[in-house]
């Protein structure tokens, strides 16, 4: 087995280091900030930023202009282009698809939440851990996310993501297969679009459902859509490891997220508490990096009740193998799945788990 993820060659970034041709940002934002970060850390300075026709207005980011494709390809010659923002649009795929056919377009990876670069270094200070998630997967398509999903973080290959696209629709249909009498718990619920999408899938019914959104105006637009339904609980709260109050920055909307300082003081609870007196059949965490304090918040349910699991393992470089790795602790009776859905980059990389 340890030759099936034995990944050789350069990393993007030390590439990046030693090309000499100009490379170009294309985004502006937290993930051209992140990636410009890493550049200049590494000594690499970019020759520009570049964002699509219609979003460019004279403005400036980080020092640079930013200028239009046009103006790019008529001012650099031979460019590398660094795809720095994240889309699951397929138009926009489509756009960088038919950009990439004339330049050379990479994305690198830079983790959503955490400082950790999943570069040559990382990986193989981690790689005994991913083999063990390796072993754990319960299908071909899981291991051979799994693998491309590893090659596509250390070379920024589109590729590498492309080839293992599949529909969320797959997992409903194939892994989970929600019935019509779940109790749902969905942490990270939104505005209620993962409320909605469940429901798609159980025709509308359900036992119960429990949802909780920490940020105050997403979670009004949440009582908004599902205040008035039958066997609903809304909590405005996050998701931790044990119920205290902590520190939570509200101002990116669905990307909002608890922090060490600064925020608002907000209230957050934990799998056990709210589950400790009634089952849960059915668990969603995209928590924004708080996943594994969520998992671990959870112990005793997850152990007891061996709910479905629907769980993002893409905000953090060590959720690839930390997640896997804690849940198959928690309860070893899991089937685990990995599954990429259409995202540049690799934004919504899910984890799937069953025990039926």
């Amino acid at each position: 087995m340890g030759d099936k993820l034995d990944m050789t060659g350069n990393d993007i970034w030390t590439e990046l280091r030693h090309t000499d041709r100009p490379i170009v940002i294309y985004g502006m934002g937290n993930g051209a900030d992140k990636i410009i970060s890493e550049l200049e850390r590494l000594g690499v300075r970019p020759c520009g930023i570049m964002a699509s026709d219609d979003f460019v207005r004279g403005q400036s980011f980080r020092g640079f202009t930013v200028r239009r494709l046009c103006d790019i390809e008529r001012e650099t010659e031979d460019p590398i282009i660094l795809i720095a923002f994240g889309t699951q649009r397929q138009e926009v795929i489509g756009h960088i698809l038919a950009l990439k056919e004339r330049h050379t377009v990479l994305a690198p990876d830079v983790p959503v939440y955490g400082s950790n670069i999943f570069d040559h270094v990382f990986y193989r200070a981690h790689r005994e851990e991913l083999e063990q998630v390796y072993e754990l997967l319960s299908d071909e398509q899981s291991r051979k996310v799994l693998h491309n999903v590893i090659r596509f973080k250390l070379s920024g290959s589109i590729d590498e993501l492309t080839e293992i696209f599949t529909p969320r629709q797959e997992v409903f249909e194939n892994l989970l297969c929600p019935s019509d009498d779940e109790s749902y718990l969905d942490l990270g619920a939104y505005k209620g679009d993962t409320i909605s999408e469940f429901l798609e899938y159980t025709h509308g019914t359900y036992r119960c459902i429990t949802a909780l959104e920490p940020d105050r105006k997403t979670f009004l637009r949440l009582r908004e859509y599902a205040g008035g339904m039958e066997r609903v609980r809304l909590f405005n709260m996050g998701i931790w490891n044990t119920d205290t109050d902590l520190c939570f920055h509200d101002s990116q909307g669905r990307g909002s997220s608890i922090g060490q300082s600064g925020g608002t003081l907000t209230p957050v609870t934990c799998i056990d508490t709210l589950f400790r007196r009634r089952k849960v059949s059915y668990i969603k965490l995209d928590v924004e990096g708080a996943e594994a304090e969520a998992l671990s918040g959870g112990r005793m349910v997850i152990a007891r009740d061996c709910p479905m699991i629907n769980m993002a393992i893409y905000h953090r470089s060590e959720d690839l193998f930390r997640l896997p790795l804690l849940l198959h602790e928690i309860n070893p009776h899991y089937r685990i799945y990995l599954r990429q859905h259409p995202h540049i980059p690799a934004w919504d990389l899910n984890l799937y788990a069953v025990t039926r």
